[in-house]
């Protein structure tokens, strides 16, 4: 079947970078792109007219939240209340228990891929948080996420999250990591159990990929491992890491090396590797180039940063800087990694963030972040038929409208829609040519029903930090109000 769809802006591809088309067409058979451009005079089954829209290739997210939330939680906390987000050293040892059911865990993803889906995000790779798990994410838990990702639509890399070590509070109030070398090797199995389910599915839409949780609180040797299963198997790896000096000074205590030289030596850094988030690098300091610096590493090893703008401006942190990765050759793609996900509002904040850095107006161009969230996510993915809307690619489509009065005037579309508006304004979406988002809704989901269980569950999540934190206080006391709670009496009944 053939389908077409037009729009006032669409932006297409030359080959070698997007161009814009104004009073666009594209036109896709199946789940592949066949025409992009104006005049189209072939066969058309099916056709759509988005009318002040910008049809775009679909975003790419690779640190995409699959959770309820987490930052609104604990992005702004005082050091001592900080300390009560994490388990206990009683918790870890004695206490340990998944706060969701199974079913509840399931209606957590579906909750999170929708929110994916409407903010106009086509292709993902997840992360949620494992301080709610028992340990750390199941093989059953992934095979229900893919079950509810293919409903939906979305294109994903999928795999459990693992680890062997946890951060703890201890009773003197120190942050150390904990390890249970056994638990991890365990959960790294499913890793790897769920590659052959991935691969059993024959789903162009789910691929199979590992994704170890933060470097330091992984053993050497749960690192080698999966460097050697990513050799063997090709597959991708996603690790957080050089996101903090505190992953330097852990792994030195459980290592006894850091950061770039256990990527080194456990062979990390001979896989298809990508990395959130990097902003422990200065790349303004001339030894990052210098041969065996850190941005010299990376760009000779390949490795993708998948970048998260607002995530890393609200703890206080930024990539130093999107200029300086990217002219050392470091592929750069994008991620939101907590809520909102929305990459339009999170290259808009990496914008201003680079030029504050760079004391520039010109640094940090919105060509070059759209291309992260487009170009690099698919070169990150070694999916040369993603990112492009152009012949021959896979027909992922964002649809963005530009008709509402509050976007105001139109002076450049992509411009327009990241520095007045934000992805919500996402209409339409397509993954390999199937409508997944349809005038703002997701077919076949009550999103009321859904967003009332949402917060049910994130309220019992909330709830449930009181018993890990080690002086069990109460939630509000671990996240209190902005304001105090008012103290005025209801009316007496009847009144």
């Amino acid at each position: 079947m053939f389908t077409k769809i037009s729009a006032r802006y669409v932006l297409g591809s030359d080959g070698k970078q997007h161009t814009l088309i104004e009073d666009g067409e594209v036109v896709f058979q199946g789940d592949s792109i066949v025409f992009v451009g104006r005049g189209y005079d072939g066969p058309v089954d099916e056709e759509r007219d988005y009318g002040q829209s910008l049809i775009m290739p679909g975003l790419i997210d690779l640190d995409a939240l699959a959770d309820i939330d987490h930052l609104i939680l604990d992005s702004w906390a005082a050091p001592d209340v900080a300390a009560g987000h994490l388990w206990s050293e009683d918790y870890f040892a004695n206490r340990r228990r998944d706060v969701f059911t199974r079913a509840e865990r399931a209606k957590v993803r579906e909750f999170a891929l929708a929110q994916l889906a409407l903010h106009g995000v086509t292709t993902y790779m997840p992360i949620a948080s494992e301080i709610h798990s028992s340990w750390a994410e199941s093989l059953d838990e992934l095979v229900d996420m893919t079950e509810t990702s293919l409903r939906i639509g979305l294109r994903g890399y999928l795999g459990p999250a693992y680890r062997s070590g946890v951060h703890v509070t201890t009773a003197a109030g120190a942050r150390e990591v904990h390890f249970d070398e056994a638990e991890g090797l365990a959960a790294l199995r499913d890793a790897e159990r769920f590659l052959d389910y991935a691969a059993s599915l024959a789903d162009p839409l789910v691929t199979g990929v590992l994704l170890p949780c933060r470097i330091e609180t992984l053993s050497e040797g749960l690192m080698r491992e999966t460097a050697r299963i990513a050799r063997e198997r090709d597959a991708l790896v996603r690790l957080h890491c050089l996101q903090s000096p505190l992953e330097d000074d852990l792994l030195k205590r459980s290592a006894g090396r850091r950061v770039l030289e256990l990527l080194e030596t456990t062979g990390l850094f001979g896989t298809r590797l990508l990395i959130p988030h990097g902003v422990v690098i200065n790349g303004k300091d001339p030894g990052a180039l210098a041969p065996g610096g850190p941005l010299d590493l990376l760009a000779r090893h390949n490795v993708s940063i998948v970048h998260c703008p607002l995530t890393s401006f609200r703890y206080q942190k930024q990539l130093v800087s999107f200029d300086r990765f990217r002219s050392a050759g470091v592929n750069l793609c994008l991620g939101t990694d907590s809520f909102p996900p929305d990459l339009i509002r999170g290259m808009d904040v990496g914008m201003h963030l680079a030029r504050m850095l760079e004391e520039r107006p010109d640094a940090g161009k919105l060509a070059d972040y759209f291309d992260a969230a487009t170009l690099g996510g698919a070169r990150a993915l070694g999916r040369a038929d993603l990112g492009r809307i152009a012949p021959g690619m896979q027909a992922d489509i964002t649809v963005a409208s530009l008709g509402n009065f509050g976007d105001g005037v139109i002076e450049d579309p992509l411009r327009t829609l990241v520095l007045n508006g934000t992805a919500r304004q996402v209409t339409d979406t397509f993954v390999a040519g199937r409508p997944v988002v349809v005038g703002g809704a997701l077919p076949g989901i009550d999103l009321g029903a859904l967003r009332a269980e949402g917060q049910r569950l994130f309220d019992q999540m909330r709830a449930a930090y009181s018993e890990r934190d080690g002086q069990l206080r109460e939630p509000d006391e671990l996240f209190p109000p902005t304001y105090p709670p008012s103290r005025v009496a209801a009316p007496a009944a009847g009144l």
